[in-house]
């Protein structure tokens, strides 16, 4: 008797290449991002669309606060269309992200999420900046 993992048969090595190749399109990690923004070779903008209260509490350093309400062509004017958007927002629980990335795409803007967002962020040991980073970050051992 097979066991649930192994109920529904596994893709076939070609059609699995296929699937991850396309979701390593639609998002990043929080690993990543840190590694580019570390080594100065961030060649995307990331973006905070959580609210501008939550942001100025606690935010991943170098994001710029746009909430996913206020995403409009206008308020993009200032970055080229192919600028690549890099979006998160409070974690798993949140869809605000998900929702800042189909405005982002019905603009014609190409965009990744996140995935883990803030929450994601604190998992991996990473610091915040902001008025409360210091209260969100996580500690050594904790």
């Amino acid at each position: 008797m097979p066991s649930a993992v192994t109920d529904h048969p596994a893709a076939t090595p070609a059609e699995a290449l296929a699937h991850f190749g396309r979701k390593l399109g639609f998002e990043t990690d929080c690993a990543d991002v840190f590694a580019a923004i570390s080594r100065g070779s961030a060649d995307f903008v990331l973006l905070d669309v959580r609210g501008r209260k939550a942001f100025a509490r606690a935010h991943v350093p170098g994001a710029v606060s746009l909430p996913h309400l206020d995403i409009n062509a206008r308020r993009l004017e200032a970055w080229p269309m192919e600028t690549v958007f890099v979006v998160y927002c409070a974690g798993p629980h949140c869809n605000g992200a998900d929702r800042a990335a189909f405005r982002l795409a019905s603009l014609g803007r190409p965009v990744k999420l996140m995935i883990g967002g803030m929450t994601g962020w604190a998992d991996e040991g990473f610091a915040f900046e902001g008025a409360e980073a210091a209260i969100s970050s996580p500690r050594p051992g904790s």
